[in-house]
């Protein structure tokens, strides 16, 4: 079994559920693209004041508000994973009888269970290759922020868990079954949705019995308060993709992480700057995971 919310604990802390190796945008580059503008803003200015011609003030507003927009699309589509999704999609389906060894596949077909199975934290919904719950808290004046970069007035992760395990897939072009290596040790990049089970408001922050006794195995607080818990999981029968490094020993196949970081390249048609992805993708065909939420009702109803 695999802990992904250990091995990632400081990136699903700080970007939710993300896993790539880097934000597309560096901080350098901002504190470059900051001193640059502060540079060219007095510029023009002392031009505008001495020789009263407002060209090249406008032109560096309408420069600076087009690369203010290129760098919070990129930031949006990044956390959104649209980059790791196109990839994913332009990328062919590879054929397991003619793949070489060392190759970086692209398969699609049925996950099964191998010897180990997980169970999602809230449904205890069984035989999963993958789970995954997350609790969100609404930060206000009336709770302490976590840690320092944690701010008020916003949903701020509290606690989180997430897991994947050895599993089987059948190629649905070639038909040959392969061990995806997801378990110990290997680095997973998750393109699950997670569905949202209980969300609390605030005209009701009753907590059920059910979220209680969940909180009360976590050691987390049962106080009345604004949460928001998701969860997802992909079970046995599933439609799975799969892409990472074809391994080939004696007559196992398996699919493993890639030695590298794989990168998604530019993609200009829309706009994005390549991310880079470092561990075997895993993504659910369809939406897999629970599809009911908890409703909370009003204590007076």
């Amino acid at each position: 079994m695999n802990d992904l919310s250990i091995s990632n604990a400081t990136t699903v802390r700080d970007s939710g559920h993300h896993c790539c190796s880097c934000n597309p945008i560096p901080r350098v580059f901002l504190y470059i693209v900051i001193a640059l503008f502060l540079l060219g803003l007095s510029v023009s200015i002392f031009i505008f004041v001495v020789v009263h011609n407002a060209v090249f003030f406008l032109s560096l507003l309408a420069l600076s508000a087009l690369l203010l927009a290129f760098i919070l699309w990129n930031t949006l589509n990044w956390n959104s994973k649209t980059a790791i999704l196109f990839f994913v999609r332009s990328l062919p389906d590879s054929d397991l009888r003619l793949a070489r060894h060392g190759q970086l596949v692209k398969i699609t077909g049925l996950a099964s269970c191998g010897s180990v199975s997980l169970e999602s934290s809230y449904e205890k919904a069984t035989r999963c290759i993958y789970a995954s719950t997350f609790l969100y808290e609404y930060r206000g004046f009336d709770l302490k922020p976590v840690n320092v970069n944690t701010s008020c007035f916003q949903w701020s992760l509290a606690y989180c868990e997430r897991f994947a395990t050895d599993f089987y897939i059948t190629d649905r072009k070639s038909g040959v079954r392969a061990v995806v290596k997801a378990g110990s040790n290997s680095k997973v990049i998750p393109l699950v949705i997670e569905s949202k089970l209980v969300n609390t408001t605030r005209q009701c922050r009753i907590l059920s019995p059910n979220l209680r006794k969940w909180l009360r195995e976590r050691n987390l607080s049962e106080e009345a308060r604004l949460l928001r818990l998701e969860e997802g999981y992909v079970q046995e029968g599933s439609c799975v993709t799969v892409i990472g490094m074809l391994h080939r020993n004696n007559d196992i196949v398996m699919i493993i992480q890639p030695p590298e970081a794989i990168s998604t390249g530019c993609l200009w048609q829309k706009l994005l700057l390549p991310v880079d992805i470092d561990g075997l993708i895993l993504r659910a065909s369809q939406l897999a995971g629970p599809v009911n939420q908890e409703t909370i009702p009003h204590p007076d109803r």
